[in-house]
């Protein structure tokens, strides 16, 4: 197993420093370990307080894992002072590692984190042995004391970074221009890494990107491979942030295996559900344009259709059977996915669902045992209409406000070249098909 090490500040709430490194390092396979170099009491909001630890127990710290366990990769937060910098170098040198260096300064609350009278000593002794290092716009300007206000300042920036001993240097763009492109600048040769700024959460981001190029780098890819997997990574732990505290909420390193872990639950369980209904025969309640049954990921996770599970090609009548037509997929339902999607705005806990054929016995004996409520689509505003694919989720809304509690089962009678429907929510697709046993069709 690779072995990656943090070198770095330990923040209070959870969401940079060493907390979001050991994350990361987790979510890609490796190893963690840590030395201590500062205390933080801090939240989403603020830096309270910092407590230094000495210089000398944050060389005793990298001592002791190097001699043991072993060191694949390195990279350092926040080194706070001259001291510990000194430290820091010196233990560097006498292992040889590669060391990941994020030159933190200020936190995003604006409190500082490394020292004024410290920089000098950064440039002098951390620089000079930095495998690749990773300054955005404001950092590189301190550093180098160019104004950063495009991409061709940031080439200059960078060729000067590289001069002072870096033997990689990354440019973060996030704070440069409209766009949220890295510039790589290694061997003499540049290399834009292309990108779209997120609406998001970004506390952590920093340490979350430096961490996982020194986890890959553990994990022996190349310094341009190691930097592309990192920007994928913190483009979706921004993206699916979590949104905690009343400040700036962190980044979600754990999204990285979580969603593909979350589909794959999702595909079993959605799977498994529709074996057994297929085996229980539906062919009597299948619409005419066939039925879905879909799944979606957890409400962290879920915001489009690409992110719901359902038949590609849905679920027909074939003779006295029902049959599935295509393979389960994501993405594959427009209307049903909607539906689910607008509930779990009302309802996070509702993702699943599945439509059957309108049936006036089936909505009595509904209405015996569950919540149900209805919209009507003649009712259907112009301006929904006129918008593709709004006209679902106005239904569910319409029916959702209409109803005392959230609805189990929610129909319509249709329109003009509109069959009619009904749709049975549950939180997960077992629950769906307790419901529709519950109607008794037959």
């Amino acid at each position: 197993m690779a072995n990656a090490l943090t070198i770095a500040g330990s923040d209070s709430g959870g969401g940079a420093g060493i907390q979001a490194d050991l994350k990361t390092f987790s979510a890609f396979g490796v190893h963690g370990m840590v030395a201590i170099t500062s205390v933080t009491a801090q939240n989403t909001r603020e830096v309270k307080a910092i407590n230094d630890i000495p210089s000398s127990i944050v060389k005793k710290q990298i001592e002791a894992v190097a001699e043991d366990i072993g060191i694949d990769a390195a990279k350092t937060g926040m080194l706070s002072n001259k001291k510990i910098i000194e430290a820091v170098s010196k233990a560097v040198k006498k292992y040889d590692f590669p060391l990941i260096v994020d030159p933190v300064m200020v936190s995003k609350s604006g409190a500082y984190l490394l020292r004024e009278d410290a920089i000098d000593y950064f440039i002098k002794h951390i620089i000079p042995i930095a495998y690749v290092i990773t300054p955005n716009r404001y950092e590189a300007e301190r550093l180098t004391n160019l104004k950063i206000n495009n991409m061709k300042d940031a080439r200059k920036a960078a060729k000067i970074i590289n001069g002072m001993g870096a033997k990689a240097v990354v440019i973060k763009g996030g704070h440069i221009g409209k766009k949220a492109n890295d510039l790589l600048y290694y061997m003499g040769k540049f290399k834009e890494y292309k990108g779209e700024l997120i609406n998001g959460c970004t506390h952590g981001t920093g340490c979350s990107f430096s961490a996982a190029i020194a986890a890959n780098i553990a994990k022996g890819k190349s310094i341009e491979e190691s930097i592309e997997i990192a920007k994928k990574f913190i483009n979706i732990a921004i993206k699916y942030g979590r949104k905690i505290g009343h400040g700036n909420c962190p980044v979600n390193p754990d999204a990285w295996i979580h969603i593909p872990a979350e589909k794959w639950n999702v595909y079993e369980e959605l799977k498994d559900a529709i074996d057994k209904i297929l085996s229980i025969d539906i062919v009597d309640i299948i619409p005419e344009v066939g039925t879905n049954f879909v799944y979606a990921l957890p409400s962290l996770y879920a915001r489009d259709i690409n992110d719901v599970a359902g038949v590609e090609g849905r679920i027909v009548r074939a003779g006295k059977k029902a049959k599935m037509v295509g393979e389960i997929k994501f993405g594959v339902s427009r209307h049903l996915a909607k539906a689910v999607l607008k509930a779990m705005e009302y309802n996070k806990n509702v993702r699943a669902a599945i439509n059957i054929k309108y049936d006036e016995s089936l909505i009595k004996n509904a209405k015996k045992k569950f919540s149900i409520s209805y919209y009507d689509r003649r009712k259907e505003p112009e301006e929904i209409k006129r918008k593709e694919g709004a006209t679902i989720p106005w239904g569910i809304e319409e029916a959702i406000k209409r109803a005392k509690k959230f609805p189990d089962i929610i129909y319509h009678k249709g329109d003009v070249g509109k069959e009619p429907m009904i749709l049975i929510f549950g939180r997960n697709p077992r629950d769906v098909i307790k419901k529709m046993e519950n109607l008794q069709w037959k």
